[in-house]
């Protein structure tokens, strides 16, 4: 099973999850929407449903991999240090959101959802409580990285996890990630290592 978290201004019925549930069938991809834009609200709805799917593991004996891009890959990031997920996978993540955010306080625009919001400066702060000091405890980590991110340098990333997580960049691209056939590529792989890993 996949768990894939959409970013900021996005839904659960994004352009990236559909492109995982497409080209991974039969494997099943679960892509909720969730208020990725208020920190708290998102981690505790995010850890509530991982907490259901998790329970219902041992019967169906799936290993869960869970996948976020940009704000998806943060939440992914504290997520899987407080379950037992086999693999994160992080596509652009923004894993300094309290800076990145900082810079765009006011009113949004959620196309996905097709709905207004206000980003206040306290919305942003609470994104603090979840960010990672340490990263080099054991979770297995892939990051995929676009170098022609427009919003997010990808230095970042890749200097957090550097000798920790399995990094692929692919020049050029965006902050929307250009590289969705070659991201398939590698999760299709690391869910057959899981699997065969867990003996289903």
């Amino acid at each position: 099973m996949i768990l894939y978290l959409h970013g900021l201004n996005s839904a659960g019925s994004s352009g990236k999850a559909a492109v995982l549930r497409q080209a991974l069938h039969p494997i099943e991809v679960l892509s909720p929407t969730y208020p990725a834009h208020q920190a708290d609200q998102a981690v505790i709805w995010l850890s509530e449903m991982l907490q259901d799917i998790l329970a219902d593991a041992p019967r169906s004996d799936r290993p869960l991999l869970l996948a976020g891009s940009s704000m998806g890959g943060f939440y992914g990031q504290y997520l899987a240090r407080r379950f037992p997920v086999g693999h994160l996978v992080m596509i652009n993540p923004a894993l300094r959101p309290w800076e990145l955010l900082s810079q765009v306080v006011g009113w949004q625009y959620n196309e996905a959802l097709d709905e207004r919001y206000y980003l206040s400066q306290d919305m942003v702060a609470a994104t603090r409580r979840y960010g990672m000091q340490k990263v080099d405890d054991g979770v297995p980590t892939s990051l995929l990285l676009d170098q022609g991110d427009e919003l997010i340098d990808w230095r970042i990333a890749s200097s957090i996890y550097s000798g920790v997580a399995e990094i692929h960049c692919f020049a050029d691209g965006s902050h929307a990630f250009e590289h969705m056939r070659e991201a398939v590529v590698i999760i299709q792989r690391i869910h057959q290592a899981l699997s065969l890993s867990s003996g289903s």
